[in-house]
């Protein structure tokens, strides 16, 4: 039976083990039973899923996972906290727990390994200071992935969802919606943690698409450009371009591309669909071949 969501056994836990925080883990547990149990909903967890946690602190949302998946992965990079573990998941035979930085993991070989290489649903509650370099890293090792269930920041939520014009709107919401269809699933406020944070967070879920929404020749141009487009968001789209040190066009191919697509010359990439880029990366992929 889940015990953690309770503060009072969360503290217990913690004192009983002595536990000091790490701000470099930018550790924050959940103690709040409803937000947990709106993750599992959210996360649509059932007796079928191999789910793989990140984060799993004192195992406060381990527990709730275990009762409701087949099995789970829980993948924790703070040392201190795997005798916590040990004793919190010691009722759950359906949990295995790793002491690994997941950035640094093979995930499609450990997917393979533990799930025959079928879709897994991801399910955190991520340290705020790396939670795009992990969403991003789990995106592109192209492992088999149903959906990422994860706990961030307010605002980086927003910036997930948002679309073209909006002052959220940016690199990272290109990027997750050319993977994936995010839907924020409830916010959270600072008194639900323990220690409390400074800012709003939400649960935000992130159902991987079959197949890219807009078709791009190359993967790697399209980020390169989208990532240009926004380091300097005041510019142009043709001056973003043009000043990307990875990109390597000319500032005449670069014109020309932006008008063979029907845009104005002094649009900025703020106003551009995920559509228009790919559009745009393909325009100037065919005037590297050519």
């Amino acid at each position: 039976m889940a015990t953690l969501g309770n503060p009072r056994n969360t503290i217990e836990i913690l004192n009983k083990y002595k536990f000091v925080f790490q701000k470099k883990f930018g550790q924050n547990f959940l103690i709040d039973t409803h937000v947990l149990e709106k993750i599992i909903r959210a996360a649509d967890i059932t007796k079928d899923d191999f789910v793989l946690e990140i984060g799993p602190g004192i195992g406060t949302m381990t527990q709730y996972l275990a009762e409701n998946a087949r099995k789970v992965m829980a993948v924790e990079i703070d040392r201190n906290l795997i005798p916590i573990l040990e004793d919190t998941l010691a009722g759950y035979d359906n949990v295995t727990v790793v002491n690994e930085d997941v950035l640094k993991l093979d995930l499609p070989e450990l997917v393979q390994k533990e799930n025959a290489g079928k879709p897994v649903k991801v399910v955190a509650n991520l340290p705020y200071y790396i939670t795009t370099p992990i969403i991003m890293g789990i995106f592109e090792s192209h492992m088999p992935l149903h959906s990422l269930t994860i706990m961030v920041q307010k605002e980086v939520a927003d910036r997930m969802q948002a679309g073209p014009g909006s002052k959220d709107y940016g690199a990272l919401s290109l990027a997750v919606q050319y993977y994936a269809k995010p839907y924020i699933a409830a916010n959270v406020p600072p008194n639900c943690f323990m220690p409390r944070p400074n800012v709003g967070s939400a649960v935000i879920r992130l159902t991987k698409h079959e197949q890219p929404p807009v078709e791009a020749a190359d993967e790697k141009l399209l980020f390169g450009m989208i990532r240009a487009s926004f380091n300097q968001r005041r510019k142009t789209l043709a001056n973003g371009l043009n000043n990307s040190q990875e990109l390597g066009y000319s500032k005449e191919q670069i014109e020309a591309a932006i008008k063979k697509a029907g845009f104005p010359p002094a649009v900025r990439g703020e106003a551009l669909t995920l559509k228009q880029f790919a559009q745009l990366s393909n325009i100037l992929k065919e005037m590297a071949i050519g």
